[in-house]
């Protein structure tokens, strides 16, 4: 078990605008708003340790193309960053890095391509992270949109020998959902893994993050639960600290 545990808000950008997706499907999105960087303050004002922008758009173009409010986001916080979303190229994750991200989420690219991971986890270090999505246990990429006959756990087994130090899994078949998180691949992804990994997708209820905890998540990136009101950010925050008392 894991001491320390993050709870970190998502911020999923479509658009220019804040929205979520139900099991990563563009055509069932919610809007939550026009203005991301209000969102991510009032996250950050809320005692948020760091957010995580998705580029939605950039995901499904294989570009980033939302760099502008990535960097008006981080300008208006005092908590880092993650940004992930079409960041197949070095040069990209880079952009992302200057543009002030903490740390840049790099799947699809990294994924088909081995060497590329370990040329970015040579030359950013802590910063790069590894973004492992999975439907029904299978490898997703880009943007959710291919498949793969790759098992989740076969990858992560991997990222330790290419220098990755740093695993969010996703389980796109609750991503969204307000169900439950997954937590028998969950279980399994830690197990396999050699490096920390934050979890996501499917938290409904306080009480999930307590169990991914429990499971060795070093964290939990959380969506609809919040925008939706299932799960309020201040007592997420006060769950995880009793857990560590």
């Amino acid at each position: 078990m894991t001491r320390h545990f993050e709870v970190i808000p998502a911020i999923d950008l479509r658009g220019g605008r804040p929205v979520r997706l139900y099991q990563g499907d563009y055509a069932r999105e919610t809007v939550y708003g026009d203005d991301p960087v209000a969102v991510a303050r009032a996250w950050a004002d809320g005692g948020a340790p760091r957010l995580h922008v998705v580029d939605l758009d950039g995901a499904r173009a294989g570009a980033p193309a939302h760099l502008a409010t990535l960097a008006a986001i981080a300008a208006a916080v005092a908590i880092p960053v993650e940004f992930g979303g079409g960041l197949r190229t070095r040069a990209a994750a880079e952009a992302a890095l200057a543009a002030g991200a903490e740390r840049v989420i790099v799947g699809t690219a990294a994924i088909e391509n081995p060497a590329l991971a370990r040329e970015l986890a040579a030359a950013l270090g802590p910063r790069l992270v590894l973004g492992v999505d999975a439907r029904d246990g299978l490898v997703a990429t880009r943007g959710w949109l291919s498949g793969s006959s790759v098992a989740a756990t076969t990858l992560v087994a991997q990222v330790a020998d290419w220098g990755v130090q740093r695993v969010i899994f996703t389980d796109i078949g609750r991503d969204g959902t307000l169900t439950e998180p997954n937590y028998a691949s969950l279980a399994a992804v830690v197990a396999a893994a050699r490096v920390p990994v934050i979890a996501s997708g499917g938290v409904a209820h306080v009480e999930h993050l307590r169990r991914l905890r429990a499971l060795g998540a070093e964290g939990a990136i959380v969506g609809k639960a919040l925008y939706d009101g299932a799960v309020r950010l201040d007592e997420a925050l006060a769950a995880v600290r009793c857990a560590e008392c």
